[in-house]
């Protein structure tokens, strides 16, 4: 039978073989994704490992990057969500009830606990702060659900005791979540670290970050090694209707190749701009893990073996510099651009007031404000030229 030429539009009557060989796996499309036969649609169900039913659940393309990602992470499992902030989120509204607690590391993201504050507001779940370098300091009682850490911690970047954390949330029955964003999989394995090869339950990863490199990509991903964990998160996956975009999944899916060489450069620039900034004299203070005098040295040196850290570092400035001032040393500065995230080409930075951001004290921290560069992939000696041609126009400015 000859259709008509705008059915012929629709279904075409030829079609180019499916399948070739290629660096880059195909990129597909899809929200309807069409079953051959009703035996296909019947005989399927959602726990199918890879379960082609609606473009929501996932394609090869997403399912892809997907295996790769929880292979990065040491996972088994991973799901992938519009960004790292619907990730983490993702991990709350799966795991958190009424009257359950939340043991949140004050050095967390901003927005996983101002979404907990909205929770405990709206739906009665108790959110608990510990001292991210006080194990002690995590008292879980028999409503503890959950454990939030990060590795090394947001903004001032403290490298928890992985090690003692997990025992005791394991001990006490409460799931470890883990933001790994800063390790990203490279720096050490999440599922499998110390003497004692333990394993967090849960990773979310802003894969925005290093997976993508460019800047452009915003994604985010849980993974995990349990099957019935993974089975709860992919259910509440689906019932919140998350998905991402194919083709950001494909731009991901290509520059993980490039990854570690990216995450390894960009860590060795960071510990050469990290000997530069301890010898200036506008500085209280310096952090990053790799840093001898820094909070969690010797865990980071524990856990993250071969020695890798992200691209991240930050000062303090003497407290003689005020807010005006640190803005206009960030205002001069040429090659760091003003902006939030990092793991892409260009070098960033981003000041802060810890004592907003902060609900505990801190006395391993020096008073003052708080500048946060990340690295990008530029040379690290003009990186060092841009920050000391920004501090001698700070300190111009200090003396007129």
């Amino acid at each position: 039978m000859k259709n008509n030429p705008q059915t012929a539009l629709i279904h075409a009557p030829r079609q180019a073989p499916q399948y070739i060989s290629t660096i880059q796996p195909p990129l597909f499309r899809a929200s309807t994704i069409i079953f051959p036969n009703t035996d296909a649609l019947f005989n399927r169900h959602w726990s199918d490992a890879y379960d082609y039913s609606y473009g929501t659940h996932g394609t090869p393309t997403t399912f892809t990057l997907g295996d790769n990602i929880a292979q990065i992470e040491g996972g088994n499992f991973c799901l992938l969500a519009p960004s790292g902030l619907s990730a983490i989120n993702l991990v709350n509204a799966c795991f958190l009830a009424q009257g359950d607690e939340v043991w949140v590391a004050d050095n967390i993201y901003g927005p996983n606990m101002e979404h907990l504050r909205n929770l405990e507001t709206r739906y009665g779940i108790h959110v608990k702060i510990y001292n991210p370098i006080e194990v002690d300091s995590f008292q879980p009682s028999a409503q503890a659900k959950l454990i939030w850490s990060e590795a090394a911690g947001s903004v001032t970047l403290e490298f928890p005791d992985l090690v003692a954390l997990v025992n005791k949330a394991k001990q006490a029955n409460v799931l470890t979540a883990l933001d790994n964003t800063w390790g990203a999989g490279l720096a050490f394995n999440a599922f499998d670290f110390g003497d004692e090869h333990l394993s967090v339950d849960i990773t979310v990863h802003a894969l925005t970050k290093y997976p993508s490199g460019g800047g452009d990509i915003l994604m985010g991903s849980v993974v995990t090694r349990d099957q019935k964990l993974h089975h709860q998160l992919f259910r509440m996956h689906a019932i919140q209707g998350i998905a991402i975009s194919g083709d950001d999944a494909a731009q991901v899916q290509r520059s993980l190749a490039s990854m570690r060489l990216r995450y390894e450069h960009q860590s060795q620039s960071t510990l050469k701009l990290l000997d530069w900034l301890k010898q200036q004299d506008e500085f209280a203070q310096v952090l990053h893990p790799a840093d001898a005098s820094s909070s969690g040295h010797r865990y980071w040196k524990e856990v993250c073996q071969e020695g890798h850290s992200a691209g991240l570092v930050s000062v303090i400035f003497k407290t003689k510099y005020d807010l005006t001032a640190i803005r206009k040393f960030c205002d001069s500065l040429n090659l760091f651009k003003l902006g939030f995230s990092w793991g892409g080409p260009v070098s960033l930075v981003m000041l802060y007031n810890l004592k907003e951001m902060r609900e505990l004290q801190h006395t391993h921290l020096q008073q003052g404000l708080l500048v946060r560069f990340c690295i990008g992939l530029e040379h690290p000696e003009d990186l060092i030229q841009d920050i000391e041609n920004a501090l001698k126009q700070l300190n111009t400015q200090q003396l007129e």
